[in-house]
C-alpha cells in the first residue's frame, strides 16, 4: 500500500510540470517581412527628394525684372514709377531686367501700360511715339477750366470759352452774335486724350495754372494751340474714361 501511495503521488508530480508555469511568455511566430511595403517607402522618399530639390533649382533661375506702379501713358516714360519683383526667367519673354531700368527712363510708352504690370521691351519705343494723325498739345488752364481730379489718360472735349463777350464788344450785327454764340457751343475737339498733368509739388509758386498736355487729331491742333494761348480753352471729361 505505501508503494502504491508513492507512486500515485510520484505521477501527480509529473502530470503539474507539464503544464507552463505562471508568468512565462509563449513562444511567438517568426515576423513576415514584407519587401514590397519597404521598397514603396523608399520610393516616397525618393520622389519628396526630387521634388525639393526641383523647388529649388526653380527658385535660383528666377530674375528680377521692372513692375510700373502707376499707370503709364502712350508716349510717356516710366519715370520713378517702377518697382522690382522676381519671375522664373524664360528666354522667349523679353522682360525689362532691374538692371536695364535706367535706360529703360529714355524709351516712351507705345500705349498705355497699367499699374501693375511686368513690362517688357515691346512696350517701350524710342523718340515719338504719336500715332499717325495726332498731335500734342499742351494747354495751361486755370480753376474752373478743367475738372477736379483730372489725371492723365482721362478722355475730354476741348471747348473755346469767353468769345461771345468779346464779340458783342466789337459791335457786331445781333446775327453775327448769335452764329459766334452758336459756335461756341460746340467743342474744338469732341474727344482729346490726356497725355500728362503737371501736378504742382512747390507750394511757393505763384501761378495756379495747371499745364495738360492734350493729344489731338492733327487737324484741330492749331485751333486748340490758338484757344490755349488766348486762355479760352476748358476742358470736360467725357464718357470712355
Amino acid at each position: 500500500m505505501k508503494i502504491q501511495e508513492r507512486t500515485g503521488a510520484g505521477g501527480n508530480r509529473s502530470a503539474t510540470s507539464a503544464h507552463p508555469a505562471m508568468g512565462e511568455r509563449l513562444p511567438s511566430p517568426p515576423r513576415e517581412r514584407k519587401p514590397a511595403l519597404a521598397a514603396l517607402a523608399v520610393l516616397l522618399i525618393l520622389v519628396g527628394a526630387l521634388g525639393a530639390t526641383m523647388l529649388v533649382l526653380r527658385a535660383g533661375d528666377r530674375i528680377e525684372v521692372v513692375q510700373v506702379t502707376s499707370d503709364v501713358q502712350a508716349g510717356e516714360s516710366v519715370g520713378d514709377h517702377v518697382t522690382s519683383v522676381l519671375v522664373a526667367d524664360d528666354p522667349a519673354i523679353r522682360y525689362v531686367k532691374w538692371n536695364q531700368r535706367v535706360k529703360l527712363k529714355e524709351l516712351k510708352a507705345k500705349s498705355t501700360i497699367y499699374a501693375g504690370t511686368v513690362v517688357i521691351g515691346d512696350m517701350f519705343a524710342g523718340g515719338s511715339t504719336l500715332p499717325a494723325g495726332k498731335a500734342s498739345v499742351g494747354v495751361s488752364l486755370k480753376e474752373g477750366q478743367y475738372p477736379a481730379g483730372i489725371k492723365s489718360g482721362d478722355t475730354v472735349a476741348v471747348y473755346r470759352v469767353g468769345r461771345t463777350g468779346s464779340s458783342g464788344s466789337r459791335g457786331s450785327s445781333s446775327s453775327s452774335s448769335s452764329s459766334s454764340s452758336g459756335a461756341s457751343d460746340a467743342p474744338i475737339v469732341e474727344r482729346a486724350k490726356v497725355s500728362h498733368v503737371q501736378v504742382q509739388k512747390d507750394s511757393t509758386i505763384s501761378s495756379t495754372n495747371l499745364p495738360v498736355t492734350l493729344i489731338v487729331d492733327s487737324g484741330a491742333a492749331s485751333s486748340v494751340a490758338d484757344a490755349a494761348s488766348a486762355g479760352e480753352v476748358a476742358l470736360v471729361i467725357v464718357p470712355g474714361n
